[in-house]
């Protein structure tokens, strides 16, 4: 059972909600004809909830790590019977035709490329206490394997990494990525996604974190990164690469207090919940491999972070909603 299982279990309800309301609804959809002129489940049977396709995908997989980590939950039999009806070999079909028709090879790239491997990791694991969750994971199979082979794709063609702090974040996407195929022993993936953190951020000296947040972050582009590092670098040669790459001390200290969020009925403003939820999850991961004298920084960080952005998780307008209970989840429970 989780610590933190009061709290965790609160998302449950609202997840279960989110991935079932269609309405409003943000598409990433490019026309190739009238024809395609359709509503967001039509066009995505699995993912049309949750204002927008990668949000969808987000909320399926908070349910999933919620239904492995406390099976008991009051709701583990409506998150199974919502399972059952979207991870079906006809609807994840749907979703992967989606991607074959023109000028849809920038879908989700890469955020949520990202996303819907981080779900099928879970499945996985999942199914390994939860039989039922094996018939899941092998309906969304077919879609994993697509993104996993738009990544081997698109990396190599990549000559330039995207720092902001916002949807297309690589350090983000190749992060996910690796988790899969580590999860999964893609060798292919997991050396290509090696060999792109090492050249897009293996070079990168005194991070300038004063320049962060952006107006409309929910990530930190310096604080990902260096999580990846500590992925890719499997804890070896870390401790020297972060030496290099650590800001400047008063600049540091900009990593490590919340940021405030004026208007949360505004999309964009209410990513910085994110942010300060997102900063806490990257400093947990990361406080055993720094330095001693910045541990104990990290962990009031942690602290502070949570204490301001995670009570509008669960609570609040639907523009974070619908979305901040996954990155509070990864805050709290990703080991």
């Amino acid at each position: 059972m989780s610590p933190h299982a009061g709290v965790l279990a609160r998302f449950a309800p609202l997840a279960l909600t989110n991935i079932g309301q269609e309405y409003p609804n943000k598409l990433d959809h490019t026309l190739n004809s009238p024809g395609e002129l359709q509503s967001p489940r039509a066009l995505h049977p699995v993912f049309y909830g949750s204002y927008d396709w990668h949000s969808a995908v987000h909320m399926h997989w908070l349910l999933a790590r919620l239904l492995r980590l406390m099976p008991e939950l009051p709701e583990a039999g409506a998150i199974t019977e919502a399972f059952d009806r979207h991870f079906t070999p006809a609807k994840v079909g749907v979703e992967l035709a989606y991607l074959a028709q023109p000028l849809r090879a920038t879908f989700e790239r890469t955020y949520g490329w990202a996303w819907l491997l981080k779900l099928q990791v879970e499945l996985l694991r999942l199914a390994e206490s939860q039989p039922r969750a094996a018939h899941w994971a092998t309906a969304l199979q077919p879609l994993a394997d697509a993104f996993a082979q738009r990544y081997l794709q698109f990396l190599p063609v990549a000559d330039f990494p995207i720092r902001a702090g916002t949807h297309a974040n690589s350090a983000f996407g190749l992060l996910f990525a690796l988790d899969y195929a580590e999860a999964t022993e893609h060798a292919p993936l997991r050396e290509l996604v090696g060999d792109k953190a090492q050249r897009w951020f293996g070079q990168d000296a005194r991070y300038p974190a004063g320049y962060e947040p952006g107006g409309d972050d929910f990530l930190s582009g310096g604080l990902v990164e260096a999580l990846l590092m500590l992925r890719a670098l499997n804890g070896s040669g870390f401790v020297d690469w972060w030496a290099v790459f650590c800001p400047p001390p008063q600049a540091l200290q900009n990593w490590l207090r919340p940021v405030p969020v004026s208007d949360r009925t505004d999309p964009k403003l209410a990513h910085l919940d994110g942010l300060n939820l997102s900063r806490a999850w990257c400093w947990r991961q990361l406080k055993p491999a720094l330095p001693s004298d910045l541990q104990p920084q990290a962990e009031q960080a942690i602290g502070q972070y949570l204490a301001a952005s995670l009570p509008h998780a669960a609570a609040g307008h639907y523009a974070g909603t619908h979305w901040l209970a996954s990155f509070a989840a990864l805050a709290l429970t990703e080991v």
